[in-house]
């Protein structure tokens, strides 16, 4: 048995806030790179030039790339055999955030009431999801979720009846609906199955896997590159500007279901893709 103590849990957390906000991954920049190659209209490039050069400005002088920074989605993959120790898991994730918030002056954007609407003050709580798994580590996952592609997320409960070709029509309705306001070009994260919870779930998770990285299945693969191609054809561009480049990738995550449904997520990521990764080892305890 493992022990970590939740300050490392803490500091960890606190680091990802800062590192996500500041610094794009190079999955992201590459895909600009990429982009910029195939874009076709000339305001499109541009755009895609000035991404790229906010991004550089952002890790350089470390500020934030985006004004809203976000809201910290934690998601925690914890060992059977690993304990943590000190005080409380969920605890020491928001300590993290407050700590990360602060000494990186970055906006704190946390309501602590839906309707009431008054602010925090240190962008907690973040939404944490726990899973259970195998092994005497600890994995913590964090996302900085920006609300303007956020707020353009949907969610629908199909029949099996609809069938696949209403799963792609409900995808690409979601994107043309989000238009210029989830700032694109986007990563689109499409959940299949489980229940209500369960696909909004998938959907959000699949943000994770690296721009390009394809589901291990090939007919959900196969599917991946059919969307992001028939996305990239609804001539929205780069910021909405007119372009190719709508979106930079399709994730597609997948869970068995209900015999009488169809749950389908989508849940849009904007172009400031803000996630780091920390896997904590602990010490040996007794």
């Amino acid at each position: 048995m493992r022990e970590i103590h939740v300050n490392e849990i803490t500091e960890a957390v606190k680091n990802m806030c800062m590192d996500a906000n500041y610094h794009l991954g190079s999955d992201v920049v590459q895909a600009f790179q990429e982009a910029l190659s195939t874009e076709e209209s000339a305001t499109g490039k541009e755009v895609i030039k000035q991404l790229v050069e906010n991004a550089e400005i952002a890790t350089t002088e470390r500020v934030p790339m985006c004004q809203d920074t976000g809201m910290v989605v934690a998601f925690v993959e914890l060992g059977q055999d690993c304990r943590i120790v000190g005080g409380g898991l969920y605890d020491a994730i928001n300590q993290g955030i407050r700590e990360g918030y602060r000494e990186g002056y970055l906006r704190n954007s946390i309501v602590g009431d839906p309707l009431q609407r008054q602010n925090t003050g240190d962008n907690t709580p973040g939404v944490i999801h726990l899973e259970l798994v195998q092994g005497d580590k600890c994995t913590i996952h964090i996302t900085a979720k920006g609300f303007g592609s956020e707020n353009m997320s949907r969610l629908k409960m199909m029949k099996p009846a609809d069938g696949i070709e209403a799963v792609k029509d409900f995808v690409i309705e979601t994107v043309r609906l989000a238009g210029p306001n989830a700032c694109p070009p986007m990563i689109v994260g499409v959940g299949l199955g489980g229940n209500f919870e369960k696909s909004a779930y998938l959907a959000k998770k699949s943000l994770l896997r690296p721009v390009g990285e394809r589901n291990s299945r090939e007919d959900i693969a196969q599917f991946e590159n059919e969307m992001l191609d028939k996305i990239n054809q609804l001539g929205l561009g780069p910021q909405g500007m007119g372009g190719r480049t709508t979106a930079l990738d399709v994730h597609v995550e997948v869970y068995a279901t209900h015999i009488a449904g169809l749950p389908v997520a989508v849940n849009i990521q904007c172009h400031a893709s803000r996630h780091k990764t920390t896997v904590l080892s602990g010490i040996n305890g007794q």
